[in-house]
């Protein structure tokens, strides 16, 4: 990372996020052109978001760190690894990549570019939901960087891929991916008026990832039973 220049990194950032929802969108579209069945639409929906995590994070990876997020952005932010003025241009990349893509995915299935969702995500269930969702998706990042590095584009995309089934609001888990998915009245839509309580769910999801991490993670003088053991003999 230290490698690129500022301009890379974020051209990196937006590039990814673009990406990342023109397939959320894109394939949200495509579904609902080939079925009814909300169910099987949402596989369809989860299939190629997990996948293309695992592409973008391999490749744009080494260039900006593929955050993608700003709750992302902000733990690393948080954790001394990113400056805050580095860290306010990341966001603002990946808002506007974000954008870009919601634009692509309607470009490709010739929709208005903009097209603000009627789709109601609201409610306790649906914040705690989005809690959740940040919450592991930070704790998997964070616990895969300390334990398998090259593993981690593979383990944040079958993180998202499970999370899609097993949180109520099919884990947005970003605040950038969220405002973009605002603006398109297809089967990924979310409402303008429910980001709020979206974004505020999965920033604070995302700070008790990171403050649970920083401490299960941190290094302890304390043997664990396996080394114990060992010297035992």
């Amino acid at each position: 990372m230290d490698s690129f220049d500022l301009s890379r990194r974020l051209a990196a950032e937006a590039l990814g996020t673009g990406i990342l929802v023109a397939t959320v969108v894109g394939s949200g579209i495509m579904a609902g052109n080939l079925t009814k069945d909300v169910a099987l639409a949402l596989l369809c929906n989860t299939l190629p978001t997990g996948a293309i995590l695992v592409v973008l994070i391999t490749v744009l990876g080494p260039i900006s760190g593929a955050h993608f997020n700003p709750a992302v952005t902000l733990v690393f932010t948080g954790k001394r690894e990113l400056p805050v003025k580095e860290a306010i241009l990341y966001i603002i990349a990946q808002i506007g990549g974000g954008i870009a893509g919601t634009i692509a995915a309607h470009l490709m299935f010739a929709l208005p570019l903009i097209d603000l969702s009627l789709k109601a995500r609201t409610g306790g269930a649906q914040w705690f939901a989005e809690a959740v969702a940040a919450f592991g998706l930070v704790s998997t990042i964070l616990a895969g960087i300390r334990f398998q590095r090259g593993a981690v584009p593979w383990l944040v995309g079958l993180y998202i891929t499970a999370a899609y089934w097993f949180t109520a609001s099919t884990s947005f888990a970003n605040p950038a991916v969220a405002i973009a998915r605002s603006l398109t009245n297809t089967f990924a839509g979310i409402r303008p008026i429910d980001l709020p309580g979206f974004i505020v769910a999965e920033l604070c999801g995302a700070l008790m990832g990171m403050l649970l991490m920083n401490w299960l993670l941190g290094r302890s003088e304390v043997r664990g039973p396996v080394a114990m053991a060992e010297t035992s003999h």
